[in-house]
């Protein structure tokens, strides 16, 4: 052997070392308890051992037939079992979040209602099929410049057996949502004197090549795999009416790209960056990219760790959320209106993020609780550079019959140093949610909005 050779292979034996190497997915052995022990999405079947969650047996039956855009109430019959407040929060404690016992003790008019847990999350069996083969194909790819990644994932849960923060986070980011839908949400700001500002009454329109029925893992990545489209089209308030956000994220972070169309500019610009801490146009500025929907966006600025699950109330099946009137029945002084709050137990994963020494963001930790049926992070706390608990957030998993699925209909988020909350709703009623909308891909282009915006 010559030395140019050895040294050359002590190159590459180095480089082996120091290069990023992918996760490997879990064996087919593990892969079967799927169809066994683990739900379709990596859930566990059976219940738990008080029986206050039953087993899951399938999910809110599937109903093709149904159309209306009006969010049901489903559970309108249902009873809670009791109510947690201030006055008894210690004895629940162990089921509680920490933001939950912060919102607890902070406002005296809140309260969690329990009712009977249901477990509602359903897929088409298209989506259970491709998460079983993302289970033994899917990887963390580490290359990413704005985070890792999955590699080989489409159509289903990329990881629904997890070993890594990193893994348990993608599959919420990479949720159960439908192929495509039409939403009307209303964003809105209350003040810590409960005034409600209006931030945008908006159309928002979404499709995801990531779950195509038609498509698969060849097809996705040869037409640039693409997570999901988002054009939000604001009509009100006055001041910010014609306004359009569009949002094309890819499954490599770095290859997403955002579109805003101003009406004061008539000019539609791409804007720069559009990651982690950056105000979202589409919140009025109030939020963070990575604040919508608990978490959303790139993870590559935060270290993340796996804690394991525990047995949580958290909101769930929330279509009572839906049946207000109007933000001024909804969105009261402190806190929303318990009363079209509906909390339930479920387990959930726990989810640790700590940012990285090298990287800079204004939330230096967070916790996320991700429920096992759906993977939707249904609660979570941002804290601040004193470790103080900051923000509080809630999603709010609501069924829908026609979907089929359990699904993320609005979302909240608290300010506990500020004061002040964010929250979102669907009005008006008769227009909440089309899940069948035609969405042809030409609406989600910068030259679409061009076309399209108001001058």
């Amino acid at each position: 052997m010559t030395i140019s050779t050895r040294l050359t292979l002590l190159a590459l034996a180095c480089a082996a070392l120091v290069a990023p190497m992918a996760q490997a997915a879990v064996t087919a052995q593990e892969a079967a308890q799927l169809k066994s022990t683990l739900t379709p999405m990596g859930a566990e079947r059976a219940a738990n051992k008080d029986g206050t969650i039953p087993a899951w047996d399938g999910g809110y039956p599937f109903d093709a037939s149904y159309t209306s855009p009006a969010i049901p109430d489903l559970f309108a019959k249902d009873k809670p079992l009791f109510t947690i407040t201030a006055h008894n929060e210690k004895q629940y404690a162990d089921n509680l979040t920490d933001g939950t016992v912060a919102l607890l003790e902070k406002f005296s008019n809140f309260k969690v209602e329990v009712f009977p847990t249901r477990r509602t999350a359903a897929a088409p069996q298209w989506v259970y099929d491709n998460t079983f083969a993302n289970a033994t194909r899917a990887t963390i790819d580490p290359s990413g410049v704005l985070g890792p990644f999955p590699k080989d994932a489409y159509g289903g849960i990329p990881f629904p057996i997890p070993k890594t923060g990193e893994e348990a986070i993608w599959n919420h980011l990479l949720r159960w949502t439908t192929p495509g839908y039409t939403t009307t949400p209303s964003l809105a700001r209350i003040t810590p004197e409960g005034k409600i500002i209006p931030v945008s009454q908006n159309v928002a329109r979404s499709t995801f090549p990531y779950y195509d029925p038609k498509g698969n893992l060849e097809s996705w990545k040869a037409a640039g795999s693409n997570i999901k489209f988002v054009r939000v089209d604001a009509s009100g308030p006055p001041i910010h009416a014609g306004e359009i956000t569009l949002q094309r994220v890819n499954i490599d972070d770095n290859e997403s790209k955002t579109w805003t169309y101003l009406t004061g500019q008539r000019r539609v610009r791409r804007l720069p960056l559009t990651c982690c801490d950056v105000p979202s146009p589409v919140a009025g500025g109030i939020l963070n990219f990575d604040e919508t929907e608990v978490y959303s966006n790139s993870i590559g600025r935060y270290d993340w760790k796996l804690e394991g699950k525990r047995e949580i109330y958290v909101p769930y099946n929330t279509n009572s959320y839906h049946q207000a009137a109007s933000l001024d029945q909804l969105m009261t002084a402190g806190t929303v209106n318990p009363d079209f709050l509906r909390f339930e137990k479920h387990r959930v994963w726990v989810v640790e993020a700590t940012l990285k020494q090298d990287q800079r963001h204004v939330v230096p930790h967070l916790r996320l609780y991700l429920d096992e049926d759906t993977w939707i992070a249904v609660a979570g706390e941002r804290y601040d550079a004193q470790g103080k608990i900051w923000k509080v957030t809630f999603n709010f998993p609501t069924v829908f019959p026609g979907g089929p699925g359990t699904i993320v209909a609005g979302y909240m988020s608290y300010d506990l140093i500020g004061g002040g909350y964010f929250a979102t709703a669907y009005f008006p009623q008769k227009t909440q949610v089309d899940l069948k909308a035609d969405l042809p891909l030409r609406l989600f282009t910068p030259e679409a909005l061009s076309g399209e915006g108001v001058r």
